[in-house]
């Protein structure tokens, strides 16, 4: 890892504190408990796993989530004892939301592709080496694919949607984002290679879409595509996951071609804000994490 990539990355795919900045120690610790947090937020985060994703001592996690606590930036259940996103970071998320924003656009149109394949759609967006699941939308096949939650961050390579964003890069980023996520990757995948990522990303650019399996028990695949700026560069990823027995070659097609009209609508959507000198929002293009 060069040392720029090691001064950009702050927190490895646990979350644990890589390397704080002086004087921002406890904020950066704050973050990652954060982080963690927001990825589990359905089911919430145990004290317990929370000190072993972060690395850090039990007592200076326990001091820093009752400061937040306090502050109402998290929220603990009294029954369950679990952490929970609070009601400050509701507000704050208001107040950050951007007069256009990507997941109000796309939307709609995710839920046109899950009642037409029946099947779930994921919304991808890109925060410096990592794809944030920012919206879902689930049809109506009744075994449904809960295999990412809104919220939570994994490997830009991890997955079709982030996939398919990945591919859409430049080459020197691909090469950076590349350097840092085989290695995050492999940890929990032992087989996992740069060669089959590679392969992945020529694969994707060649067919136009991405596909990946996501799970072995029950087999899951996933088709995504990206969507794209008015300037040409990657905004969002868009998957479909279903079982595999469900994507045949004809079931296939049929999932490309929604995905691909959905995105063209979306994308004439972004143009029209362009137009009207409002620029849609799109996570940040270089590592910020």
């Amino acid at each position: 890892m060069s040392q720029n990539d090691k001064e950009t990355l702050v927190t490895d795919s646990k979350q644990k504190i890589v390397q704080p900045a002086a004087g921002t120690q406890s904020l950066q610790r704050a973050i990652a408990l954060l982080r963690i947090i927001a990825g589990n937020n359905r089911a919430g985060s145990r004290l317990v796993e929370l000190y072993r994703r972060t690395g850090l001592e039990r007592p200076t996690v326990h001091r820093l989530l009752q400061g937040m606590v306090a502050e109402k930036m998290v929220h603990q259940d009294a029954q369950s004892k679990r952490y929970y996103l609070g009601t400050f970071a509701y507000e704050l998320g208001l107040a950050a939301a951007p007069k256009v924003a990507m997941r109000d656009i796309c939307l709609p149109h995710l839920d046109a592709i899950a009642e037409h394949t029946g099947d779930t759609v994921f919304l991808t967006v890109r925060s410096g080496f990592d794809g944030i699941c920012v919206a879902r939308s689930d049809g109506s096949f009744p075994i449904k694919m809960f295999v990412h939650d809104v919220g939570r961050h994994r490997p830009l390579n991890v997955g079709a949607s982030g996939l398919a964003l990945l591919s859409a890069l430049p080459d020197d980023e691909i090469d950076r984002v590349c350097r840092i996520n085989v290695e995050r990757t492999r940890r929990k995948n032992p087989r996992f290679t740069e060669a089959a990522l590679r392969a992945s990303i020529e694969s994707t650019r060649r067919r136009g879409y991405a596909t990946t399996k996501v799970m072995d028990e029950p087999p899951v695949h996933s088709v995504g595509m990206v969507i794209r700026s008015p300037d040409g560069t990657p905004a969002a990823g868009v998957s479909v996951s279903t079982l595999a027995s469900r994507l045949g070659n004809n079931r296939l097609e049929m999932v490309v071609h929604c995905l691909s009209d959905a995105i063209a609508l979306i994308e004439a959507e972004l143009r029209k804000y362009v137009d009207q000198d409002r620029v849609p929002y799109a996570m940040p293009t270089l590592a910020v994490i």
